[in-house]
């Protein structure tokens, strides 16, 4: 009863989440509106049958997912892999990332006759989901139809979970039909349980994110751009969003008054904010270049209107600060910044990676700002002490590398299920 009034209210819903993708994120992202069908569950012909599908939900998940994917294409190469997600940045980066080597396709939406024909047709024989996609109406009918259902890198948050407990016996239904689930530590794994997850189901693998690493092409990519920007004092800020790029840009502007040689780095979480940072650096009255033309030398902002290149270039720089904490968004990620031996400067809000940013700050990697003033206070300071900024850097690389090792265990996880 529980799983069909979920899908009725779904079903209601139907028309403005069409609207919603359509016409208001379409607008702003024409890709959107791309394979629009694959949102209500119709699959491309081309897609194998009996296949791993791994669903990450937008790039984020997608970087982080990589290294995984990597050695479960090589450990079964004679599975086909379906990678799905749900945006069209995330669906861009899978084809950056794979090229043909794994097939791609949005994940429908939990309607119940979308995700049905989804699993029925396709007959998966693993669905692989990271972090925290937990849909009452996939897991249902990839259960009915003995898929096993693999929760990976799993993470709930104190304030995640409360939500969670309000819809008790729509979250008992998830937990019923996960096969297992790899939790990030105890506390979360206790998190899950406590919701209804047979502790027999539970294993603690640590956090996939803490095993980034640069590959060649990116560390060639990495010394390019060095080169061309030269020896100045460099700051980047990754992953900004609206109300978080003005202030970015207020503190740089403060800071070369303290710094006249100083280069800010701003990439913008999402592409249709590109524009708009431009926009900003405009009207501040800042030379900027954009990542995708040509780089004036006098440039003090570089706007990385690209995609899927945050993760070298966090290693141009001296010290970063991660986006989406100068405003309530929990944060992102900012392992990719430790990666290159990069300290990390962070807004309050981290709630999203609860899970990391203590071990950093403890060994620290990491020093959070409460705001914009104590932000050019903290960038100011590092890029005058070369010595502290490296210190930094390394005790962030440090944490990275003592937490690593999520991805073996999680493989080991995933080769029970398919020997099954």
């Amino acid at each position: 009863m529980t799983r069909l009034i979920y899908s009725i209210t779904l079903i209601l819903l139907a028309p403005l989440i069409a609207f919603y993708l359509y016409q208001i994120r379409g607008k702003k992202n024409l890709g959107y509106r791309a394979h629009f069908g694959e949102r209500f569950g119709a699959i491309d012909p081309r897609l194998p049958k009996e296949a791993i599908i791994i669903h990450c939900a937008s790039v984020g998940e997608v970087l982080a997912a990589a290294p995984l994917i990597k050695k479960v294409r090589e450990q079964h190469p004679n599975d086909s892999i379906i990678v799905t997600c749900n945006t069209p940045t995330g669906r861009d980066e899978i084809t950056k990332q794979f090229k043909d080597s794994v097939h791609v396709c949005y994940l429908p939406i939990d309607f119940g006759f979308a995700v049905h024909r989804f699993i029925k047709t396709l007959k998966p024989k693993l669905l692989l989901v990271l972090e925290t996609e937990l849909w009452p109406n996939l897991f249902y009918y990839a259960n009915k139809h003995h898929c096993p259902v693999a929760v990976v890198n799993a993470r709930l948050s104190e304030k995640s979970y409360r939500g969670y407990q309000k819809v008790a016996s729509l979250t008992r239904l998830i937990m019923s039909n996960i096969t297992v689930l790899a939790s990030h530590n105890e506390e979360d794994a206790h998190r899950f349980v406590e919701l209804g997850l047979s502790s027999q189901r539970v294993s603690t693998t640590g956090s996939i994110k803490f095993d980034v690493t640069l590959d060649a092409h990116d560390m060639q990519q990495m010394h390019d751009l060095s080169a061309q920007l030269g020896l100045r004092p460099i700051w980047i800020a990754g992953s900004t969003h609206p109300g978080e790029h003005e202030q970015i840009i207020a503190v740089h502007k403060k800071l070369l008054e303290k710094i006249p040689t100083a280069l800010l780095i701003i990439a913008p979480r999402h592409p249709e904010q590109f524009s708009p940072v431009a926009d900003l650096l405009s009207d501040a009255g800042l030379c900027f270049s954009r990542r995708s033309g040509p780089y004036n030398p006098n440039s003090q902002v570089l706007l990385a209107d690209t995609l899927g290149e945050l993760k070298f270039l966090y290693g141009c720089a001296q010290i970063s600060f991660i986006g989406g904490s100068l405003i309530e968004r929990g944060g992102h990620n900012p392992l990719e910044s430790a990666a290159s031996s990069v300290g990390v400067l962070s807004g309050p809000s981290t709630y999203n990676f609860s899970h990391i940013y203590p071990q950093l700050i403890a060994q620290q990697g990491a020093q959070i700002c409460a705001d914009q003033s104590e932000l050019l206070a903290q960038v100011s300071k590092y890029l005058h002490d070369p010595k502290a900024t490296k210190l930094l850097g390394a005790q962030a690389h440090a944490c990275l590398a003592l937490n690593q090792g999520a991805i073996s265990r999680t493989l080991n996880i995933i080769d029970s299920l398919l020997e099954q």
